[in-house]
């Protein structure tokens, strides 16, 4: 490990204490009531923290109140999220999911995994179940074909490796997790990226073809962001 990210996580270990404190207490603040659909963005994109207890989300603010509206409306049981990252699209799916979030990543800290548990509102039954793993190997599917238990998902949210090859693995892989009339939606898909990996474009405009999705894109011309949204055919279709 290089000594710069070396010292930045010892740094970030020594403080852990402190952040927890204070992230534990906006929790509470947070779970003081009950929030709709906009209260659960604002609050992904303005929790704040520091080091490893950091919650927020990269999101544009119109996309992934789209995106979060369209899911509410599927009264979803389970969600599965590919990339975790700083849990600010977790937060919000932990507020709309009624049994399960399964959330996954290549690394989650173990300082982290306690707040992210606890997100769910304590009114409700949804538990955050956190897989680390590369989404990408066959052992790492199996684990998600294990956690759900032969269960489908409502919502697939894909938002880990922007590679081309690795969105449309996840895509590959994960969509027979979903169930008949399900969402699947993916991240970042306007055409100008300011990071070279970030290709997830051209399988958009491949993937999207006859078929039932909508975009969210705050600006056409904007450099990043925007979400794209699958429906998944219904068996009656």
């Amino acid at each position: 490990m290089p000594k710069t990210s070396y010292l930045k996580n010892l740094s970030r270990t020594l403080r852990a204490p402190f952040n927890r404190q204070w992230s534990f207490r906006r929790l509470r603040t947070y779970h003081e009531e009950r929030r709709s659909v906009p209260e659960l963005v604002n609050w992904a994109m303005t929790f704040g923290g520091s080091g490893f207890l950091t919650i927020h989300t990269v999101q544009k603010h119109s996309e992934i109140l789209a995106l979060a509206q369209e899911v509410a409306q599927l009264k979803p049981r389970i969600i599965l999220e590919i990339g975790t990252a700083r849990a600010g699209t977790l937060l919000i799916w932990a507020g709309l999911a009624n049994d399960r979030v399964l959330t996954c990543d290549l690394f989650h800290s173990p300082a982290q995994i306690p707040l992210l548990e606890a997100l769910p509102p304590p009114d409700s039954d949804c538990q955050v179940s956190l897989l680390t793993g590369d989404s990408h190997t066959p052992e790492f599917k199996q684990r998600v074909a294990s956690a759900l238990g032969g269960e489908k998902v409502d919502f697939l949210f894909i938002d880990g490796d922007h590679t081309e090859a690795g969105v449309e693995q996840d895509y590959e892989d994960y969509k027979e997790f979903v169930r008949p009339g399900g969402l699947i939606a993916f991240h970042d898909i306007v055409a100008k990226q300011a990071i070279p990996t970030n290709q997830v474009y051209p399988f958009w405009e491949r993937v999207k073809r006859s078929r039932d999705y909508k975009e969210f894109i705050d600006d056409r011309e904007q450099t990043g962001f925007g979400i794209g949204l699958l429906r998944v055919p219904s068996t009656s279709s």
